[in-house]
């Protein structure tokens, strides 16, 4: 081939400030494309070599190698592949098809698209361009009596081609970098990018420094192959000591046999896994090496949960495996890592396009061939294709869990409160897999014990009788009908949909477990701040049941059966009395006789206005609480309890204001943190309290 000068077919004047200007961000990608260009040309290779159109070596061994010079400030990237001919460089180096430089920014001006440009018209190997200022490639084809061509460009739109000097099959690429790129001839900045890249990519990725003084090892001697350049053997005679018999005989024993090692070059040690845990079959997986993997990959030592494999063939090509890893802290702090590949090629992190926005919360790989490797976000938004894959991935965790539910419930209880505020979380953001899920999400009762939502609307049955049947007779003590109508009226309505009591403090709300508990009543544990939003969700989800708050309101069974009238004077004339001691005109007391006389007040708070609150306390708005909803917020005085009757029977006494604020300060205490300020009066009153004991 004669020498050729000429210019790329490239509409634009200059391409290479564009590729500069537009991919700077991600100038380390350049690493993946040329590394991938060398995958595919070996794959190219075995491929002909499969179906006899060329016949490799007996010793082939399909590599890449990259040699970093950080004194020439050079790069190569060494394939064995299939080589080019001078008119496939021409055809694919040379001629570039672009539509203008006007099209193509126009094309790329959305930033999000940035890391995404490479590759999209075939701009792998330009990438070089984004770090060098000059690339030459070398390069020898498969085919018979090939030339080895050579070609150079400085990164304008010139290029020179000539016969090369090459002697192997296959391509050498030499990027001369520039100064603001030199990190990348740095031997361990290029390990770095290599294994963010390339970790899993098909092929064997070798890396090493130019020109750099030979490594040596000792290795047994019988492990020695025909690869390996042996420098010397070492042979160690075997070591023998005089022993003395019981008898007085003395003779020599073997201490240590004769060894013979052998010094070799060292042997280069692949940077990748050709052969990543999820191209295997599961069956073919043990529970070490899914563990192994998770070290590796994620650089977690804690032990995952557990985790799923994904091995899909149709209707399209997915491969994965996701871990759930040990989470038990507040879910909008937890940060996973869901890798995506293509081919073994890594892609990104965090798709969300393709990945569930819940699944964020996990850590895994997937690989899916049908993606292209280079893409738009957008495009991938608004694409029916990728829609399925998530659909797919959703579907397969929630079959897992679903599965480990119903099969290993211990297991999965033992997981629970870790995956807990994953699973919340997706059923906020996922209606199909919050469908699926419904009746596997377990909730921990005030034994310690698991339900699913099922179960605990049985445990509700068998409780709500008895207050179904306290409700029945204290309608039927009713006098007037008009009012009976009414509650029952009202009674319908609450009780259409079943309640399910839940706590948010077990300490806090302690007073009313305990009341819970005497009257055999369960309730369940919702601690978690997601607990709110995800209580509404089910809520809305299944008609027939409403979550309600322990301090919500007394159950019927909590009282004594009395009369409409029976505690009317003793309600008016201790409102009365509370008020103006707490100097509220606005506060609501109601007062029953509860069977558990040692209870002198509690507070309750209606469900929707307690939601309420924590609706505003997580906007931020928590100081207009008391204003805005404390109309909802009742006072219930216990008509049984000795303190109850003195302030009724004295509430003229000098102390019994001082009662009242005390009294009211100990509900509140039972339902929430008083204030600093209000703490401190507390605790005031109390040592007057104290005192007046004392004399």
């Amino acid at each position: 081939m004669s020498n050729k000068h000429g210019n790329l077919s490239i509409n634009s004047d200059n391409i290479f400030p564009i590729i500069k200007k537009w991919l700077y961000s991600d100038h380390d990608i350049f690493y993946r494309e040329l590394i991938s260009n060398g995958c595919d040309a070996i794959t190219k290779l075995k491929k002909l070599d499969l179906i006899g159109e060329y016949e490799l070596a007996a010793d082939y061994e399909p590599k890449i190698q990259i040699l970093v010079n950080p004194e020439e400030k050079t790069l190569k990237f060494i394939d064995n592949g299939l080589g080019m001919t001078a008119d496939e460089v021409e055809e694919y180096i040379n001629q570039i098809a672009f539509s203008g430089a006007t099209d193509f920014l126009e094309k790329y001006k959305d930033k999000a698209s940035e890391e995404q440009i490479i590759g999209h018209f075939g701009l792998g190997f330009y990438s070089a361009f984004m770090v060098a200022d000059e690339v030459h490639i070398d390069s020898l084809s498969y085919q018979k009596d090939a030339v080895p061509v050579h070609w150079e460009c400085d990164g304008g739109t010139e290029f020179d081609m000539k016969d090369g000097s090459k002697t192997t099959v296959g391509t050498e690429i030499t990027l001369f970098l520039n100064e603001d790129c030199l990190e990348f001839a740095n031997e361990y900045r290029a390990k770095e990018v290599i294994e963010k890249y390339c970790s899993f990519m098909p092929t064997a990725i070798y890396l090493a420094k130019e020109h750099a003084e030979e490594e040596y090892e000792t290795i047994p001697a019988d492990e020695v192959t025909e690869k390996d350049k042996v420098i010397e053997t070492i042979v160690e005679e075997a070591k023998f000591e005089e022993k003395e018999n019981e008898d007085g005989t003395k003779e020599q024993v073997e201490v240590s046999p004769r060894t013979e090692k052998a010094k070799i070059v060292k042997r280069p040690v692949a940077l990748n896994d050709t052969h990543p845990l999820w191209t295997k079959h599961p069956n073919d997986c043990t529970d070490e090496e899914y563990k192994t993997f998770y070290r590796k990959v994620f650089q977690d030592y804690k032990e995952p949960l557990f985790w799923i494999h994904l091995n899909m063939d149709y209707p399209f090509n997915l491969k994965g495996i996701l871990y759930f890893p040990k989470i038990n802290t507040e879910y909008d702090s937890i940060e996973g890592t869901i890798k995506l590949y293509n081919n073994q090629v890594f892609i990104a992190d965090n798709i969300k396009e393709v990945i569930p926005e819940f699944l964020m919360l996990l850590k895994g790989v997937i690989d899916c061939p049908d993606l292209p490797l280079n893409v738009s976000r957008s495009a991938l938004q608004n694409d029916g294709f990728v829609k399925k894959i998530s659909d797919y991935i959703t579907k397969k965790v929630a079959d897992k869990l679903s599965g480990m539910c119903k099969t290993d419930k211990e297991t999965y209880e033992k997981y629970w409160d870790d995956i807990s505020p994953f699973i919340k979380f997706g059923c906020l953001k996922d209606e199909k897999f919050c469908d699926k899920i419904n009746d596997y999400i377990l909730f921990k009762n005030l034994d310690d014990k698991y339900l699913t939502l099922p179960e605990c609307l049985k445990v509700e049955d068998e409780t709500a009788e008895t207050d179904d049947n306290a409700s029945e007779q204290a309608e039927n003590a009713e006098n007037t009908s008009d009012s009976a109508d009414a509650s029952e009226s009202a009674e319908d309505e609450k009780d259409s949909r079943k309640p399910v009591y839940y706590v948010t403090d077990r300490q806090q709300q302690g007073q009313y477990i305990n009341m819970f508990k005497e009257q055999g009543m369960d309730a369940v544990i919702l601690d978690h701040n997601i607990d709110t939003s995800f209580i509404t969700q089910l809520e809305r989800r299944n008609e027939k049941i409403r979550f309600v708050r322990i301090d919500a309101d007394l159950t019927e069974s909590m009282k004594e059966e009395t009369s409409a009238d029976e505690l009317k004077e003793a309600a008016d004339a201790l409102t009365e009395t509370f008020r103006k001691a707490l100097n509220n005109e606005n506060l609501k007391v109601s007062v029953e006789k509860l069977k558990n006389a040692e209870i002198s007040s509690v507070i309750t708070l209606s469900e929707e206005g307690r939601r309420m609150q924590d609706m505003m306390k997580m906007y931020g708005m928590a100081g207009m609480d008391s204003s805005m909803f404390g109309g909802d917020q009742t006072l219930i005085l216990n008509a049984n309890n000795q303190l109850v009757t003195y302030i009724l029977e004295n509430k003229d006494s000098e102390h019994v204001p001082m009662f009242c604020e005390q009294l009211y300060d100990l509900a509140l205490l039972s339902n929430h943190p008083l204030s600093p300020d209000a703490m401190s009066k507390f605790v005031a009153r109390s040592n007057q309290i104290m005192l007046l004991l004392a004399k």
